[in-house]
């Protein structure tokens, strides 16, 4: 048996998410289907973390294994391209791996990166590259609730209800928000992440952004534990997968 590591960048719009569905056309599908066609060998593929609807991916990492060794990693590399580059996927790298690796298990931390463009015009070039928010938001106010979320905590007032994690304690790193222009990024780093954790932090700190939420109240709300609280998460075509680190 041989295990090979992928790293991989997509576009999310169009895809149900990463996780292989029935009905649906999936990232982890598509890659799953096309290396099965190039190697001649059904595979099973595993990522280090599932991304929701639309949601994108600058190197989200990944494994599987074969029966035969793949001798030639470029042209293989070459060939999953070929396929999967018309479908806004790109394999950026290809690595043979120990059979101990896990692309799942052993991460240590992912970093999210979430981009808002907050001004009048809807964006064009980056369209379904980021969430549009015509009003104002205040960078100050959205970097001083960020900062109530670092640290260990329950998180459950920003996990979604069918969200299958045995436990909402998890630790954030660091929360990291930058403007340039118009374009504003919120960075998370954590070892994991629930379901919609990202998106409903996102969400709830835009209701500060715009002032209609005191940071009293955002802190309160997340204290509380309780969802229905919870401002509606923000849009998955703003979310990118940035790394994952081993």
């Amino acid at each position: 048996m041989h295990r090979y590591q992928l790293i991989i960048e997509y576009v999310g719009t169009g895809f149900k998410g990463w996780q292989i569905q029935r009905k649906n056309i999936t990232v982890q599908g598509t890659i799953q289907k096309t290396i099965s066609k190039v190697i001649h060998e059904k595979i099973k593929l595993y990522g280090s973390g599932r991304t929701d609807t639309n949601v994108h991916a600058t190197a989200q990492s990944a494994h599987f294994d074969t029966i035969n060794e793949i001798k030639k990693l470029k042209k293989f590399l070459n060939s999953l391209n070929y396929f999967l580059n018309k479908k806004n996927i790109s394999i950026l790298s290809v690595k043979k791996k120990p059979l101990c690796f896990h692309a799942r298990f052993l991460a240590k931390k992912r970093i999210y990166k979430y981009i808002i463009y907050n001004r009048d015009s809807l964006p064009s070039i980056n369209r379904n590259r980021g969430w549009h928010v015509k009003k104002k938001l205040d960078l100050g106010l959205i970097k001083k609730a960020s900062r109530i979320l670092e640290g260990t905590h329950d998180y459950s007032t920003f996990r979604a209800s069918n969200c299958s994690a045995v436990s909402a304690i998890k630790k954030i790193d660091y929360v990291k928000v930058t403007k340039k222009g118009t374009e504003i990024k919120i960075i998370f780093q954590s070892k994991s992440f629930l379901k919609q954790q990202v998106r409903s932090m996102v969400g709830s700190l835009k209701y500060v952004g715009e002032k209609k939420w005191p940071i009293s109240r955002f802190k309160k709300i997340f204290k509380s534990k309780k969802r229905i609280l919870c401002a509606p998460p923000a849009p998955g075509d703003g979310l990118y997968l940035e790394k994952v680190i081993y």
